[in-house]
C-alpha cells in the first residue's frame, strides 16, 4: 500500500472554515484563532500544495481560486464524516447504557423523578440524561433517544407519541385562602400577580393570553408579572406565594397532590403540542432503547389515567394540536 499523503491538519481545518466564510477573520472566530493565525496556517498550507488556493483582493478581502473551490468543498465532505466517525467512537459500546436527550423542565419535573421505577424494570439499563432544546443531530452526537415536544413530523427517526398536555392556573394554599382577594373563578386573576414562563420563540404556546382567551374570560391584565424561562421556575415561584401562575398536566410533578401547590379552578386549555419520544429507525428495536421506549410509555399511561383523578375538570377531547 502506498503512503498517504496528508497536510497539516490544523492547516486543513483553517482552510476549510476560512473557504466557507471567506474571511479569516470570522474563521479565526470559529477556530478560537486570530485571523493571522488563519492566515499563516492557509499559507502552509498553499506551500504544501505548491499551488494557491486564495486570492488576495485589498478591497474585497480574499476569493478562492479554481483549485480551492473544489479542494474546499472535497475537503468539507470529508471532514463531515470525520466528525461523525468521531462522534460514533465517542458512543458508548456497552449494549446497557444509552443517552436520552430532553428540555429541562421535563427532565426535572417528569424523567428524573421516574428513574427509579426503570431502574426497578430493568436493574441492568444505565441512563444518562442529557438537558437540550435543540434538534438533535443523531449521527453526530452520542444521544440514543430524545424527548421533545412539537407536531411530531420527524422525518426518518422512529417517532412514538408520549402525552398532550393541558394548562391550568396554579397557586400557593395562602394565596388561595386569602380573604382579602379571593380566587375562587378566573376573572379574580385580575387581582392577583401573574407568573410567565419565558417562551417567545414558540408560536401558539398556551401563555395567560392564550389561556384566558380560551376560557372567554377578559379584563386581565396580562402584562404585569414576573417571568421565568423554565416551567419548574414559574411552579417554584407560585409555591412560594409570588403570584399564580399556569401548570401543565405533564410538568406539575407532585406539586398538587403534596400541596405546595393547589388549583383554584377547574379550567382545562389543551396545550397546541404534544410530546414525543423519537430516535432514529435503526437503532429503535435496540433492546435497551426499545426496554426505554417501553417504560415511557407505559408511565405516560399511568400518569394519563392518574391525572383524571388528580386534576379535576380535565378535558378528555383529543382534537389536533396546530404545528
Amino acid at each position: 500500500m502506498s503512503r498517504r499523503r496528508f497536510p497539516p491538519l490544523n492547516a486543513l481545518r483553517a482552510f476549510e472554515a476560512a473557504a466557507r466564510h471567506l474571511s479569516f477573520e470570522k474563521a479565526g472566530g470559529e477556530i478560537a484563532v486570530t485571523a493571522s493565525a488563519v492566515g499563516q496556517q492557509v499559507k502552509s498550507l498553499e506551500a504544501w500544495l505548491g499551488r494557491p488556493l486564495f486570492v488576495r483582493q485589498p478591497s474585497r478581502g480574499v476569493v478562492l481560486t479554481p483549485l480551492g473551490e473544489r479542494y474546499a468543498a472535497s475537503l468539507s465532505d470529508i471532514l463531515d464524516r470525520l466528525d461523525e466517525a468521531t462522534a460514533q467512537a465517542l458512543r458508548s459500546d456497552r449494549a446497557n447504557v444509552i443517552t436520552v436527550s430532553s428540555m429541562p423542565s421535563f427532565a426535572s419535573g417528569w424523567l428524573i423523578p421516574r428513574l427509579g421505577s426503570l431502574k426497578e424494570r430493568h436493574p441492568d439499563l444505565e441512563v444518562r440524561v442529557s438537558v437540550d432544546t435543540r434538534l438533535t443531530d443523531f449521527a453526530r452526537e452520542d444521544v440514543d433517544v430524545v424527548i421533545r415536544f412539537g407536531q411530531g413530523n420527524y422525518p426518518g427517526l422512529r417517532t412514538d407519541l408520549l402525552m398532550e398536555e393541558f394548562f391550568f392556573a396554579v397557586c400557593s394554599a395562602s394565596l388561595l385562602n386569602n380573604p382579602k382577594r379571593p380566587l375562587r373563578e378566573p376573572a379574580d386573576l385580575r387581582h392577583h400577580t401573574l407568573v410567565h414562563e419565558s417562551v417567545y420563540s414558540i408560536p401558539d404556546y398556551t401563555t395567560w393570553d392564550r389561556w384566558l382567551a380560551a376560557i372567554g374570560v377578559e379584563g386581565v391584565d396580562t402584562s404585569r408579572g414576573p417571568s421565568f424561562p423554565h416551567t419548574y421556575l414559574c411552579l417554584q415561584a407560585a409555591a412560594s406565594g409570588q403570584g399564580v401562575a399556569l401548570a401543565t398536566s405533564v410538568l406539575i410533578g407532585d406539586y398538587l397532590q403534596a400541596g405546595r401547590l393547589v388549583q383554584p379552578f377547574p379550567h382545562q386549555v389543551k396545550g397546541a403540542y404534544r410530546y414525543y419520544v423519537v430516535c432514529p429507525e435503526a437503532m429503535a428495536d435496540r433492546p435497551a432503547i426499545a426496554a426505554f421506549r417501553a417504560w415511557l410509555l407505559d408511565e405516560a399511561k399511568a400518569q394519563e389515567a392518574e391525572g383524571r383523578s388528580v386534576i379535576p375538570g380535565r378535558s378528555e377531547s383529543r382534537e389536533e394540536g396546530n404545528p
